[in-house]
């Protein structure tokens, strides 16, 4: 197949890229052009922000698939349902569990808990100010995901992918902040009711993505390993990389760390193994993952 990949040189993204290549995908990235694009691809530079550059720069060009890594914005989205209207067979774009941030269930929601019918999508806002993005990150996802159920010219799902865990190149500095905290003893700070999450493996989610390319499902679906984990989960898999102690601080006010949430939302990924796809268990990843991201001791 042709695909096309829209961002996505680093994390779980180029991984993909591998993936894809060694099936014997045809692969084109379009960028900014800030990065190279991964040996054995073709780069296409353009801003996506820009309908009429994205346009010169894709040209005549057909892809049967486009994956969609960097769709953040109800404006990107507006973009790329107009632009790739002829352009593409199906359109996969990568969202996130952050979709879901206010709902507050039990048991594990499903991908109808978001009715994308209803969600107000608001192109005026303030979307290029990277403070605003960033604070909106899941309404961000949430709108541009409306845009595509609205209708488009093409096939069209998305991924909504768990909070990833992985890899010696994991940007986010998530897993660090809590090796820090551990190594010196210093409180970690946590919501009274700290939920557990669902998570996947920086691993896992790249295949995922690989053999979401290949299916012929559309509308969001939810992608995570089985094993919710709690942030002492997460905390002792560290502390047992890198020694050190956990020492929870629960606040009622204020930032808490990363991987701990007062509200719960984890994902239920019967659709997708309804769809064919088998995912693992977080228990067979973990310690891998966390002996990935921090350092261990000298010596250890």
């Amino acid at each position: 197949m042709d695909i096309l990949i829209i961002g996505g040189n680093r994390y779980f993204g180029k991984r993909l890229i591998t993936r894809l290549l060694a099936a014997g995908h045809r692969v084109t990235v379009l960028n900014r052009g800030s990065a190279a694009a991964p040996e054995g691809t073709v780069q296409l530079v353009a801003d996506r922000n820009d309908g009429t550059a994205l346009e010169k720069a894709l040209g005549g060009r057909y892809f049967d698939v486009v994956v969609d890594q960097v769709c953040y914005t109800p404006r990107q989205a507006e973009i790329a349902r107009r632009v790739f209207a002829g352009r593409t067979g199906r359109y996969l774009m990568t969202s996130t569990v952050e979709v879901y941030g206010y709902e507050d269930s039990p048991v594990p929601v499903a991908e109808d808990a978001l009715d994308l019918a209803a969600v107000t999508v608001d192109p005026d806002l303030p979307w290029e100010d990277p403070e605003f993005l960033d604070a909106h990150y899941g309404e961000g996802k949430r709108q541009a995901e409306a845009v595509f159920a609205g209708g488009t010219a093409f096939p069209w799902a998305s991924v909504r992918v768990a909070h990833v865990l992985g890899g010696a190149d994991d940007f986010t500095g998530r897993v660090e902040h809590y090796a820090r905290r551990i190594r010196a003893g210093e409180p970690i700070a946590v919501p009274p009711a700290n939920r557990p999450a669902t998570y996947v493996y920086v691993e896992e989610i790249a295949d995922f993505l690989a053999w979401a390319v290949g299916a012929e499902f559309t509308g969001p679906v939810n992608a995570h390993s089985h094993g919710p984990l709690t942030t002492a989960d997460i905390c002792a898999a560290i502390e047992s990389r890198v020694g050190g102690r956990t020492v929870f601080q629960e606040v009622e006010v204020g930032e808490v760390s990363p991987f701990s949430f007062a509200r719960s939302y984890g994902m239920d990924n019967s659709r997708a193994e309804a769809l064919g796809y088998r995912f693992s268990h977080s228990s067979e990843w973990l310690a891998r993952a966390v002996s990935e991201t921090v350092t261990a001791p000298a010596g250890a």
